[in-house]
């Protein structure tokens, strides 16, 4: 699948990922995501604040509601209480107080005139004690209407006294709620009912206000939670357009350098198949070129690998006991040969003698460490110094590699440790250098809870330094 990948990237050289799919495109794309993000956003909020609107309505409702019924069956107790004080019959209902009910109507046919009297049935002559739209009404047993007083609503029917609360509607189809309590005082029989109700006008009127003030509420709320999401769903997009880009610019490289040795193959296997015949010599300088070539490719797939591994954590790191020392040792004496070939002269410095010790992969750190004093020689010019320092700061282990290169400016420092990065291109390309090996080494830093940093001059030298949590 790998050599599927490269050779597509070979077959379509014009294609360079770096640049597919184009800017435009690329925004539309993310512009896309961002307004789905904030529309699922909005969506959610929305029924959230919805779903609370209503339970906020509902429990208002509920809650006034009850409180209006409790305040009717107030009245009606009060009433009640009242009128068995000095009534105990039907044909004793003329000595109800006339502070108690003033407009209490006795027989049917007063009631009627005062009824076609009224200019509108919402006059109100209920007492003045009570402020609300309150009828009263006395019916005997068989539900025969005694007496009335209040308000006389149209249309509304005369019901029977159970149960003892009812709600009812009129003509208009306004709601009334009535309390019937039973007349009669005590061990006698039940000579009437009182029927007390209440109009749920003024109820309406108030959960219309309710009603407006949360939908104003809730529109104000999206319009507000709109708002947020576009910028919430900016800010979430911010680093996926980042990754995306890093992706693509890795991408792109990782290409450009797998093309590089496939070209110089390419073209040295063509050159050899344009000749005739070719001889033992000039076999055997093609194999080397092919050799090479491929050892470049090997040592790029197999940084690439590593750090795609290092990205994932798919492979478990194998910790042991790793002296510091030995592994320092152990680089200068395979790096000598590379730093005489190039003259630099290369030292260590053991600033303590005492063993340190970490917990760690062993090949991860030699790697890590190589890599340093590899680019430390690679950017050193003839005649120049690398040194490698190993010295304990409480229970910190540090190591630095600190070169008379070249130097590194200081607005080209934070891009060091950036994959396929390269101060100079042209020295690393004729050393091989991928500029994978700061990018290896700070992965592997950070699987050990360690850190990396660098300090340059350009000019005078650069030093690396490493840090790693020591077991003493």
């Amino acid at each position: 699948m790998a050599w599927d990948i490269v050779s597509t990237l070979w077959n379509k050289p014009s294609e360079h990922p770096s640049r597919l799919p184009s800017g435009r495109a690329q925004n539309q794309l993310f512009r896309r995501s961002r307004l789905r993000f904030a529309v699922w956003y909005v969506g959610v909020m929305g029924t959230i604040l919805t779903l609370l609107g209503v339970g906020v309505y509902r429990a208002i409702a509920h809650a006034h509601e009850v409180t209006i019924d409790r305040e009717i069956k107030s009245v009606a107790d009060a009433i009640h209480d009242a009128i068995e004080v000095s009534v105990s019959s039907p044909e004793q209902l003329n000595r109800i107080p006339p502070q108690l009910l003033p407009d209490l109507c006795i027989s049917d046919e007063a009631c009627a005139g005062q009824i076609s009297n009224l200019p509108h049935h919402r006059q109100r002559t209920y007492p003045k004690n009570y402020q609300y739209d309150y009828y009263i009404r006395i019916v005997d047993p068989a539900g025969n209407l005694l007496a009335t007083g209040g308000i006389r609503p149209e249309g509304l029917a005369l019901t029977k006294p159970s149960p003892p609360l009812q709600s009812l509607r009129d003509s208009e189809g306004q709601e009334y709620h009535q309390v019937a309590l039973a007349l009669g005082n005590d061990g006698q029989q039940v000579w009437a009912y009182l029927l007390v109700g209440r109009s749920f006008e003024d109820f309406d009127r108030y959960l219309s206000t309710v009603r407006w003030s949360l939908l104003i509420g809730l529109l104000l709320s999206l319009l507000v939670v709109t708002v947020a999401s576009w910028w919430l769903s900016g800010l979430a997009m911010r680093p996926i357009y980042q990754s995306y880009h890093q992706i693509q610019q890795f991408t792109g490289d990782a290409a450009h350098e797998l093309r590089t040795p496939l070209a110089a193959i390419r073209a040295t296997v063509e050159s050899v198949l344009r000749l005739p015949r070719i001889s033992e010599e000039e076999a055997q300088e093609t194999l080397t070129v092919v050799n090479r070539q491929s050892q470049r490719l090997t040592t790029l797939v197999s940084d690439l690998l590593l750090l795609s591994r290092l990205d994932s954590e798919q492979r478990p790191m194998v910790k042991s006991l790793c002296c510091l020392q030995d592994v320092l040792s152990d680089i200068v004496e395979e790096m000598a040969a590379f730093a005489i070939a190039e003259q630099i002269t290369l030292t260590v410095d053991f600033k303590t003698q005492k063993p340190l010790k970490v917990l760690g992969d062993e090949e991860q750190l030699y790697r890590l460490v190589l890599n340093l004093v590899n680019n430390a020689i690679t950017y050193t010019p003839a005649g120049g110094q690398v040194t490698l320092t190993l010295q304990q700061n409480q229970q910190q282990a540090l190591i630095s590699v600190s070169d008379s290169g070249i130097g590194i400016a200081p607005e080209q420092q934070s891009k060091v440790f950036d994959r396929f990065y390269r101060v100079d291109k042209a020295r690393a390309g004729q050393s091989g250098n991928s500029g994978l090996g700061l990018a290896i080494a700070q992965g592997i830093i950070k699987a050990h809870h360690g850190t990396l940093t660098v300090g340059s001059r350009l000019g005078i030298g650069s030093t690396f330094t490493l840090s790693l949590p020591t077991l003493s």
